[in-house]
């Protein structure tokens, strides 16, 4: 009976033990792996929102915090572009009256976004999240006593890590929130002008 639980027993146990082992080795390296894929998918579609918003602060004079107007305005907007024919600095062309500006209007759809794939639909949602959707505010902030627009939209990490190992999900939050950083991807700022940057930048 001893040589049986020796021969049989033992190295079961040895192999069970040796899994257990590669796996909590490998579990870091595989959440990094998926974190960086997700991210990179994240931060295009928070890119999206900035050009749109952008686009619709243009149009506006204002951010929205409504990710419907924001889709709204894809669909059915309109932005100004001024077009200017000759240079001002060309003194010559300027008294020939040669130089001159056009305003035109063009539908927002046919000019940004307009890569391969894009669903404007999709910007509304945080990828991998199962439908959770993105947290966006806007505000008008006095700033050195001028008021400026301000915008940011963001994922936490507890909704685009979703499915991840939930104890390196609560590590990567706590590491953040000592570093008094946002848990997760966001672009822009309502608390001071940043540009609109991501923090991914």
């Amino acid at each position: 009976m001893k040589k049986i639980l020796i021969i049989v027993v033992m190295p079961l146990i040895i192999i069970i033990l040796g899994y257990l082992i590669y796996r909590s080795v490998q579990q870091p390296v595989i959440f990094e792996k998926q974190r960086k894929i997700r991210e990179s998918v994240c931060i295009e579609r928070l890119k999206d929102i900035r050009t749109l918003q952008v686009a619709y602060k243009s149009r506006f004079n204002k951010f929205t915090n409504d990710m419907d107007s924001l889709i709204d305005f894809y669909k059915n907007g309109e932005i100004t572009i001024v077009r200017q024919i000759g240079s001002m600095d060309d003194s010559v062309a300027v008294a020939q009256k040669r130089v001159f500006r056009d305003s035109i209007k063009i539908s927002v759809k046919d000019t940004l976004l307009k890569r391969a794939g894009f669903i404007v639909d999709s910007i509304a949602y945080i990828p991998f999240s199962g439908g959770k959707k993105m947290v966006m505010k806007s505000i008008i902030a006095k700033v050195s006593g001028v008021d400026v627009p301000l915008f940011e939209a963001g994922a936490p990490f507890d909704y685009l890590l979703q499915g991840l190992e939930r104890q390196l999900i609560v590590n990567l939050n706590a590491d953040r929130d000592l570093q008094g950083r946002y848990p997760g991807l966001k672009v822009g700022s309502i608390d001071a002008p940043n540009n609109n940057a991501g923090n991914w930048e």
